[in-house]
This record gives C-alpha cells, structure tokens and sequence, in this order.
C-alpha cells in the first residue's frame, strides 16, 4: 500500500485500535530521553532523535536484540536493569494520559464502537502505564500485546490477533499509531490507520510510511466519523 491509500475520513469503522505508547499514556516522551541519557553514559552517544529512530515501536525482543548488537549482552543487562528502574520511578512520579485522548474514548464509547489496545508493549508495562494513568479500566479485557504474538511491529501480527481476538475483519478496524513501524505494521494488517503527529514522530514520516497525520487528539472524533451519521 501506497502512502496515498489513506483511511478515507469520516467514515467510522467496526474497531478502533489504539497503540499504548505515544497514543494512550505519554511515556515515549520521559523514556526516551532516559534511554539516550543512558546510552550516552555508556559510551555510545545517543539523542533523544537516535532512540526514536533506531528503538520506538519495535517489540522488547527486537529492542533486545538491537541493544546486544550494540552494547553486548552483559551491556544490554545493564542497560535494561538501569533504564527501566528509571523509567518506573519517572512514569510513576510524571506520566499522564496524552493530552486530549479522554475525550477520544469518552467520544467513541459513546458512539458505542468497539475499542481496545494494541502495543509493542508487554503486559506488565502496560499494566503499570495504563494503570498509572487511570485508564486501565478503559481497557480490561481488551488488552492485546507482541507477547502475545511471534512477531513485534513492524509486523502485522499484533494488529491481526487484535482484530480476530475481538471478532472484527481487518478491513473494519483503524488503528491510530504514533511510530512509523506501528503504520508499517498496521498497513501491513490491510488496516487503515491515522497517525499521532503530536508526539516525537513527524507528520511526514507517519505519512510516507502509510497514515494520515494528525497533529491534536482534538481531532480525531471527527477524522473517525464520530460527529456525523453512521456511515453504511
């Protein structure tokens, strides 16, 4: 799929699915700038930008991988054990849902459409961020993660189990993204996706990989047709 075969706006679909990370809880944020700090710190400098790049979206098994290739497998533990009891103590002293995405579910609740969560993300840090922030609740029991699956994004098979667990054709979901491999994953489902531009992923690079941008939450009960008549 092209990038010019984006989701057509307005039109609502059978299943909303929503990435955790980025586009529920505003974590990317606070763990990358740990994860480039740490990085740094051991000798391999790193930007904010660099972890985006190389680590934002990827399952923890390919982030693992990435982290032996770079620092070897006694740095990758090191690295793991420090950064995330760092990042545990930031997300419980400052994470927050992203600004706005409340009023999206309250929004799509009552529009009565279907929803759950799809993420890179492990169960446990999902347990810990959406419980955090309050929105757990939202979720249970519509909580799909790469553990669950053998393959992480940028594979589609998160987004597939998601769509079947919930008993939804992959046609009739959208998936709103905030990292160019959950697009890549999502397009690579047969889903239409909009992408999150309002965090650390441009609006041009979530288009190109196959979504249309969108920049405020604000806008989004309308981009999923939630404003206008049930469209057939």
């Amino acid at each position: 799929m092209s990038p010019e075969d984006t989701v057509t706006e307005g039109a609502r679909p059978g299943l909303v699915i929503f990435d955790c990370d980025g586009v529920l809880v505003d974590s990317e944020r606070l763990a990358t700038a740990i994860e480039a700090r740490i990085l740094t710190a051991m000798g391999y400098p790193h930007t904010q930008a660099d972890v985006v790049a190389e680590f934002m979206g990827r399952s923890a098994d390919d982030a693992l991988a990435r982290l032996v290739d770079l620092l070897g497998p006694e740095g990758a533990r090191e690295f793991d054990e420090q950064s995330t009891a760092e990042t545990r103590a930031a997300f419980d002293r400052e994470l927050t849902p992203v600004p706005g995405v409340v009023a999206v579910l309250d929004a799509v609740q009552a529009s009565r459409i279907s929803y759950c969560v799809a993420s890179s993300g492990s169960h446990a840090r999902m347990g810990h961020t959406l419980g955090a922030t309050g929105l757990w609740e939202r979720f249970a029991g519509h909580i799909h993660s790469a553990d669950d699956v053998e393959r992480g994004k940028p594979w589609p098979d998160v987004f597939l189990q998601a769509a079947l667990r919930e008993g939804f054709a992959p046609a009739d979901c959208v998936v709103i993204e905030d990292s160019v491999n959950g697009v890549l994953a999502a397009r690579a489902a047969a889903m239409d996706v909009f992408g999150f531009a309002g965090g650390l992923a441009g609006a041009e690079a979530l288009h190109q990989a196959g979504a249309t941008p969108f920049r405020d939450m604000a806008e989004l009960p309308a981009l999923l047709g939630l404003h206008g008549p049930r469209s057939a």
